[in-house]
């Protein structure tokens, strides 16, 4: 369950886009994730299928890679909505 602070973060960053970019849009997600193939490939599964363009970088001593993900989204709530799965699914993510 997403705290209040989440809650109001995605609700103005739903209101930002929606303001700033007319939808369809492309849309870059970034992450921050443990270095471990696991929660390395359980996130690229997440956007597998959808087009995306996915670019990793491992942090200079390897303990954290960077994760950029560009690809076309339908709307605001539809980038909400799957930084919410992607949350919900790999333990220890930062969304940027």
């Amino acid at each position: 369950m997403l705290s209040k602070n989440d809650a109001d973060f995605y609700t103005n960053l739903e209101k930002k886009l929606a303001k700033t970019s007319s939808w369809p849009s492309s849309y870059l997600y970034k992450f921050i994730v443990p270095t471990s193939e696991a929660k390395i490939k359980k996130l690229v599964e997440l956007f597998d299928n959808l087009g995306a363009v996915i670019k990793t970088k491992q942090s200079s001593k390897g303990k954290f890679t960077s994760v950029s993900i560009q690809l076309t989204m339908r709307t605001p709530k539809s980038v909400i909505e799957k930084y919410k799965e992607v949350g919900d699914k790999i333990d220890g993510v930062i969304s940027l």
